[in-house]
């Protein structure tokens, strides 16, 4: 019996932060904050972006993705990821559009939105939500979607790929821990997420 009222608290936490963050897009403010946070992730992708042959790529364009993902939670995040990924390619396209890119982009946002959104932001969080997402994400579904568009064998992409993405874990989870702690001490309250 314990355990049924467990699983269904659980539901309900998930359901009610899936609805809160979807309720963050009522406030004209936040819509304009997410607008801007897309042009800075267009910016960095520009600029901060080191490409390692055809299918690495190392960059520091999802910074302001996680920014909304922390502010605005799972369902914005999701909505914020994808949207950008195609306007990304849009904008400059690298390859062939491929729907996958968008699914892991989004699948992100879900991931980054409920390890912070409302919750107090540790280094240990941080990390464990980066690692989700380079293991799950960037590695597997990732490796997954470039084998299925370029026909490449997987055992071959996946030593750069995690390479890279070791590399990058201690790196990310730093920058994003100050850069959350900052929005945490700065943006929150300018645009009255609490």
């Amino acid at each position: 019996m314990e355990k049924n009222l467990s699983v269904n608290n659980d539901k309900k936490l998930k359901v009610s932060t899936w609805v809160r963050s979807l309720n963050e897009f009522k406030s004209l403010r936040n819509v304009v904050f997410c607008g801007m946070m897309a042009a800075i992730a267009i910016i960095l992708g520009y600029v901060a972006t080191i490409k390692i042959g055809n299918y690495i790529r190392i960059g520091f364009s999802g910074l302001p993705n996680q920014v909304v993902d922390y502010l605005f939670g799972p369902a914005i995040g999701a909505i914020f990821g994808a949207s950008l990924d195609v306007i990304k390619w849009f904008l400059q396209p690298s390859g062939d559009f491929f729907p996958g890119f968008t699914i892991s982009a989004a699948l992100g946002g879900i991931i980054y939105g409920f390890a912070f959104y409302k919750k107090s932001i540790t280094l240990g969080r941080v990390f464990i939500a980066q690692l989700i997402v380079k293991v799950f994400v960037n590695i597997g579904l990732n490796s997954i979607w470039l084998k299925m568009l370029y026909d490449q064998a997987i055992i071959a992409l996946l030593p750069g790929r995690i390479l890279s993405n070791a590399v990058m874990l201690p790196i990310d989870t730093f920058i994003t821990y100050v850069m959350l702690t900052a929005a945490a001490r700065t943006v929150r309250k300018m645009i009255g997420n609490t």
